[in-house]
């Protein structure tokens, strides 16, 4: 326990003093008297003391770490070691995306090789063929010579093993080179182990133990008891976990300011609590816990609960609801974050003046937090702020609004659906979408960035992200999503810092700047600063009423002929799919159904042939049209495919306007037939 006896002055120079030094040691040692965590009690207006504390007990683990020698560092150098740390991780992963294209290529390397090991093999078997129909025809012609005297090797022979020299030499190198690359992963995987273990330890350094700021909480608390003549108990829990320096100096003023405020609003007067059947004393209480990369901070009183009637009152008269709208106290209790709002009746220094709540919402923002309220009448009230651990690392996830893209805490994402274009359109004209049986407002990302430059991308599925901060939340229509990646968190410099919404910067391992963003104070500002009970909902961009772009799909073993096909198409507005062969076309359309396939004859494990008569044996595909596009253009050939079921017959090379125009009557007759279909979301 913290000694209540000493002076409130004295304690609070001394606990100024203390949280100083911790804030700029390299290790935070726990505070004398401050990491034992236990209750303080604050003394009342007109007692000289309280009551006299139990001493506080050592904790082993403290005695332990007080022996350790302990060095001090600047602050600004701490935080040098960590951005250089942190550049060295981002040239780290741009290491690792080349290793993996290189990786790629090779592996498309080998089955070029492999592919062409069999067709050398072929070529070998024809010429040993023509040599023995030589050796045939001596027989009759030179009778009087031996006919092995006659067994030589045309130019023809010779280049065929020239040739398999060549292929074994391609392979020897391929082999080399796919051993060193295995060799420069692994190096690379132990490199990245030991530079999460160097960031780790440097997050370690800059940790610092909730404690340290403890004493300055107990001297607001006791001044706030001593100015309201009221008597309060505040009992700190979890003081031993660590955060990160810079979230604690930046969640020290906004904890300040929720004590202030439970003492003034939260915890009744003393005749008040007496005739309710409580104590006297009013209980306040902050407990910490780390849970996963998040820590977790609780802050709570057993007073009288926040009074939801003169919220409402005061909201009608500032015009923040409409007056027929009703309101659960969870919505009424989010009012008292808007800015300039304030229930009290006259303006003191810890009260009335309007300002604070909006500061604590968005303070914890900045940080990629956030804040819930839990008020039940006459038992009190329950902050829960999420924090997280470090400022350094982050876990994101990256979308994209046309060729830009963002990054959204994880934290703060609680679902991504995918939506068809029917049911997108119906969001838009409603301005929400349903998840979980609520209504949550749906915005574009574009729209929230204010990138006029950028409309939504037609799509067959749209991704719309649930996005929470506090107890508000958003759908957030965006381009592209990815999974859940762990980045290096960069200062975004002071012009970008003041932009509403942006939280940081990182790099990605392709040496892209990409912003950190927090979509939800973005959607207020456009929608009012209570999303979901805002007066006048502003006018939401419609979905583009482009048409969506038609499906190709292209199966073909040459890697040339697919990239050159790809280039072909995407340049005409078509979306793409590539397969090397049959099985590898069979396992992509159990995903996607494309509008047109083009298809050649001569693949690997399963030929044009076999592909074409598989699909029209299944009625999911019966009807999707088939361009066979070959080199064999024999009258035999086209007639077998016309009997499987293949619509167009072309050989190689084919005209680049007769197969789009192929393209262009197949698709148009898909899209007629589809504009009926139905719509529905998907989740992922």
């Amino acid at each position: 326990d913290a000694d209540a006896d000493i002076d409130a002055d004295a304690d609070a120079d001394a606990a100024d003093a203390a949280t100083a030094d911790a804030a700029t040691a390299a290790t935070a040692a726990p505070a004398d008297a401050a990491d034992a965590a236990a209750p303080a009690a604050v003394a009342p207006a007109g007692s000289p003391t309280a009551q006299p504390a139990e001493p506080a007990v050592a904790q082993p683990a403290a005695v332990s770490a007080r022996t350790q020698p302990m060095v001090r560092v600047r602050a600004d150098l701490l935080d040098k070691l960590v951005n250089e740390a942190g550049e060295v991780s981002i040239a780290r992963s741009r290491v690792d995306n080349q290793l993996g294209n290189l990786r790629q290529s090779l592996s498309e390397l080998t089955e070029n090789v492999g592919r062409l090991r069999s067709q050398l093999r072929e070529i070998e078997i024809q010429a040993e063929s023509q040599i023995q129909a030589r050796i045939a025809q001596t027989r009759e012609h030179e009778r009087s010579f031996d006919p092995l005297e006659f067994d030589r090797y045309t130019r023809f022979q010779e280049l065929t093993r020239m040739l398999a020299e060549s292929v074994d030499d391609v392979a020897t190198v391929q082999a080399n080179a796919t051993r060193g690359l295995d060799e420069a992963w692994q190096d690379l995987h132990r490199q990245g182990q030991v530079m999460r273990d160097l960031q780790q330890n440097l997050m370690r350094v800059r940790m610092v133990q909730f404690g340290t700021i403890s004493d300055r909480l107990y001297r607001v608390v006791r001044q706030a008891a001593k100015e309201l003549d009221k008597r309060v108990h505040l009992d700190v829990r979890g003081s031993n976990v660590e955060l990160d320096r810079g979230v604690l100096e930046t969640m020290s003023g906004p904890i300040e300011h929720l004590l202030r405020n439970a003492v003034a609003h939260g915890v009744e007067p003393r005749a008040a609590r007496l005739a309710a059947g409580k104590p006297e004393t009013g209980e306040l209480a902050i407990e910490l816990r780390q849970e996963g990369r998040e820590v977790v901070l609780e802050l709570s009183d057993d007073g009288g609960g926040l009074d939801f009637e003169r919220i409402r009152a005061r909201a009608l008269e500032a015009g923040l609801i409409d007056p027929n709208a009703r309101l659960s106290e969870r919505e009424l209790g989010d009012l008292i974050f808007v800015p300039g709002f304030s229930t009290a009746s006259e303006v003191t220094e810890i009260s009335g003046r309007g300002v604070g709540m909006d500061v604590v919402r968005a303070d914890v923002a900045s940080l990629g937090g956030r804040v819930e309220i839990d008020s039940r009448r006459g038992q009190g009230t329950r902050f829960t702020i999420s924090l997280p651990v470090t400022l350094a690392v982050a876990q994101v996830v990256l979308v994209s609004a046309g060729t830009r893209r963002y990054a959204v805490p994880a934290s703060g994402v609680e679902q991504v659906l995918q939506c068809k274009p029917q049911a997108l359109a119906t969001a838009y004209a409603d301005g929400a979408v349903e998840w979980q049986g609520k209504r949550v407002p749906l915005f574009y990302l574009g729209t929230l960035v204010e990138d006029e430059g950028q409309g939504p991308v037609a799509q067959h599925f749209s991704p719309v992200v649930i996005v929470r901060a506090g107890g508000q939340r958003i759908a957030l229509h965006c381009d592209d999503t990815t999974r859940n990646q762990e980045i290096v968190v960069k200062n975004p410099g002071p012009q970008a810092a003041r932009v509403r919404g942006v939280t940081g910067a990182t790099v990605l391992g392709s040496g892209e700047i990409v912003l950190i963003i927090n979509p939800v104070p973005l959607a207020q500002a456009i929608a009012g600063e209570v999303l979901d009970r805002a007066l006048a909902a502003p006018a939401l961009p419609a979905v583009s009423a482009a048409p969506l772009p038609p499906v190709v799909m292209v199966v073909d073993d040459s890697l040339t002929v697919r990239r050159v096909t790809q280039r072909l198409l995407a340049r005409e507005g078509y979306q793409v799919l590539l397969a090397k062969d049959g099985v590898d076309a069979l396992r992509q359309l159990q995903d996607n159904v494309p509008d047109v396939m083009l298809v050649d004859i001569e693949m690997p494990r399963m030929d044009g042939f076999d592909l074409t008569r598989n699909l029209r044996a299944d009625s999911r595909f019966a009807q999707v049209p088939i361009v066979m596009i070959t080199s064999r253009t024999a009258d035999k050939h086209r007639e077998y495919a016309a009997s499987l079921g293949v619509n167009v017959y072309l050989g190689k090379p084919y005209a680049e306007d007769e197969l789009l125009g192929h393209i262009e009557a197949f698709t148009g007759e898909r899209e007629r037939a589809r504009a009926g279909a139905d719509h529905s979301f998907t989740t992922a």
